[in-house]
């Protein structure tokens, strides 16, 4: 069926209502916001459902949401082997979230599956929680983490509090395409749903368990409290969770940024709510030089990511990389356990592919093994699986470059809430040895390399956008140079094909990780870059990364490599 096949199908379809139907007349002479709408269907990415709320099976609402859940609930209910089957549900503070999260609840209690569902916004890391706590089959969270304002989106957890695997995806998906038309989505009021026990709200009791997990993850209590941290929720679900942890373990000197603590859908004060860009702590460095705070701490707007500002030797505000983060997150975990004697022999640390090796030599340096996973912390928490079944290794600590950390097992997906908590302890044991955030990364460079590392996007919208990535894509497989700033390339990474080729034998050998649309490149330099479509967003995204014997040395090598990737991107367009 055609775009306009499927749009007028909306405008005639009964059950679908007025209010849809009089924005989707709106448009009736723009075909080209049509086309847009109607030309494909929301599907699973690295992050699950996402996409701009509004009407039209590429966007983001309650017909999409229903037939997600619809297809979510064939599926348990398919390989329930008959058991009574339940679901937990959160939402965080987007336009629509709430709308959204009650329409899955009543889809999933229509179908007879016993629904949780919060009483007001929870964090992912939360919502992670819940499924384990309370023994769920799955569990949804209505989210679009950091995208812009006019997003949405819906992540879909198996029973062990990670989000679904490809595999599992893909039969959601099909499952949800053989619904077939909206008619076919079961559905049951609010009332009905309470009065035959299938619904039921939660709050206070399931925070509390999750908070106090939380706090007992503090590795050290000789340090002094008192550093003075600004805090910014960036308008997202971490405003109590976070304030309420760093309080209770003895935090006293928390300043918030009051325009970012209540629920904002607009983002108003931010426009784009991501803790990687510098822009959204503008108002943190106001007041942090109002206060003279140590450390600024931003929790994304479903709290599941952190980003960090830290003063450097001039006495200004910089932003630590997600790379870097994560480097001084595990060599502080890994320094404090060790100390404490808790550090496990067969201790791993899991990081993904286009995250920066500082991760692995760090893993390294305290006698661990690292491990490389694809994008998206599913693949991390897939690990941990493994992990846990074979007794092989025990996992330590897992993380991406884009500000996800995950400290601990209990939650399986990035936890802001639990990385905040220890950010500001890290911060604090420094600070008593007289140190910044920077000198103590300083000091991992001293000990494993000098890494930088880069990262950007090249926004492509629409489907023309879809093409031209698809485009690139096929042009960074089939042709790159082997030769950059005199280092030769050694390895070329084929994700999709599922292959690693050599570059001086030319034999190729299988990758054991799931397909992706993903190519690497390896040079004998130690240095690399990366390249992939971004699972959530109209972005092709790239990444560098290098070693060096000093910082600009590394960044150097960096600097090579963006340049001929740069004059490929421009001759593409």
């Amino acid at each position: 069926m055609g775009f306009m096949e499927k749009y007028n199908a909306w405008l005639n379809d009964d059950n679908i209502d007025a209010e849809t139907k009089t924005e989707l007349k709106s448009i009736e002479n723009d075909q080209d916001d049509i086309k847009d709408r109607f030309y494909t269907d929301l599907e699973f990415g690295t992050g699950g459902l996402r996409g701009v709320v509004g009407a039209g099976t590429n966007r983001m609402n309650k017909y999409t949401v229903a037939k997600a859940t619809q297809g979510l609930a064939n599926y348990l209910i398919k390989n329930s082997n008959g058991k009574e089957l339940s679901a937990v549900i959160a939402f965080d503070s987007r336009n629509m979230s709430t709308e959204f999260s009650k329409t899955a609840a009543l889809v999933f209690c229509a179908n007879g599956i016993k629904t949780y569902l919060f009483e007001s916004l929870r964090s992912t890391p939360e919502l992670s929680h819940a499924i384990r706590h309370l023994g769920t089959d799955t569990g949804i969270v209505v989210t679009a983490s950091h995208n812009p304002p006019e997003y949405n989106g819906y992540k879909a957890y198996g029973n062990d509090g990670s989000q679904l695997l490809p595999d599992a995806a893909g039969e959601v998906v099909r499952e949800a395409k053989e619904v077939g038309g909206l008619e076919n989505i079961k559905m049951i009021s609010e009332e009905d749903a309470r009065i035959n026990g299938l619904l039921k709200i939660i709050g206070g009791l399931v925070d509390d368990v999750y908070i106090e997990k939380v706090k007992k993850q503090r590795l050290r209590e000789d340090i002094d409290r008192d550093i003075s941290i600004v805090y910014t929720p960036l308008n997202g679900a971490g405003n109590i969770p976070v304030r309420r942890v760093l309080k209770e373990v003895g935090f006293t000197n928390v300043h918030a940024v009051e325009l970012q603590t209540k629920a904002d859908p607009m983002f108003t004060t931010i426009g784009y709510p991501n803790p990687e860009d510098p822009k959204s702590f503008t108002l943190s460095i106001e007041l942090g030089k109002k206060v003279g705070a140590d450390i600024l701490v931003a929790t994304d707007p479903d709290s599941d990511r952190i980003g960090l500002m830290t003063k450097d030797n001039k006495g200004e505000y910089q932003i630590i990389s997600g790379n870097d983060t994560g480097a001084l997150l595990l060599d502080y975990v890994l320094s404090a356990k060790k100390y404490k004697g808790i550090l496990a022999e067969n201790g791993a640390v899991v990081k993904t592919i286009v995250t920066s090796e500082i991760g692995r030599k760090v893993a390294e340096y305290y006698g661990l093994k690292a491990f490389d996973t694809l994008t998206g912390f599913k693949f991390i928490a897939s690990e941990i699986r493994k992990f846990e079944q074979t007794g092989d290794y025990k996992y330590e600590f897992g993380y991406e470059e884009s500000f996800g950390y995950l400290p601990w097992t209990t939650v399986r997906d990035k936890d802001g809430i639990l990385s905040a908590m220890l950010a500001c302890e890290m911060a604090a044991y420094y600070k008593s040895h007289g140190k910044t955030l920077l000198d103590a990364l300083d000091d991992i460079h001293k000990r494993v390399g000098y890494f930088v590392d880069d990262s950007y996007s090249l926004k492509l919208v629409g489907i023309e956008g879809q093409e031209k990535i698809a485009d690139i894509m096929d042009e960074f497989r089939h042709k790159y140079k082997c030769n950059i700033n005199g280092s030769d390339l050694a390895e070329v990474h084929d994700y999709l094909e599922g292959t690693i080729k050599d570059i001086k034998s030319g034999k190729s050998r299988d990758t054991e990780l799931f397909r992706e649309n993903v190519m690497k490149y390896i040079f004998e330099n130690e240095s690399w870059y990366a390249v992939r479509p971004s699972g959530t967003e109209p972005k092709l995204k790239f990444y560098i990364s290098a070693r060096g014997n000093s910082e600009k040395d590394a960044r150097d090598k960096v600097e090579a490599i963006k340049s001929v990737v740069d004059g490929r991107i421009t001759e593409l367009l």
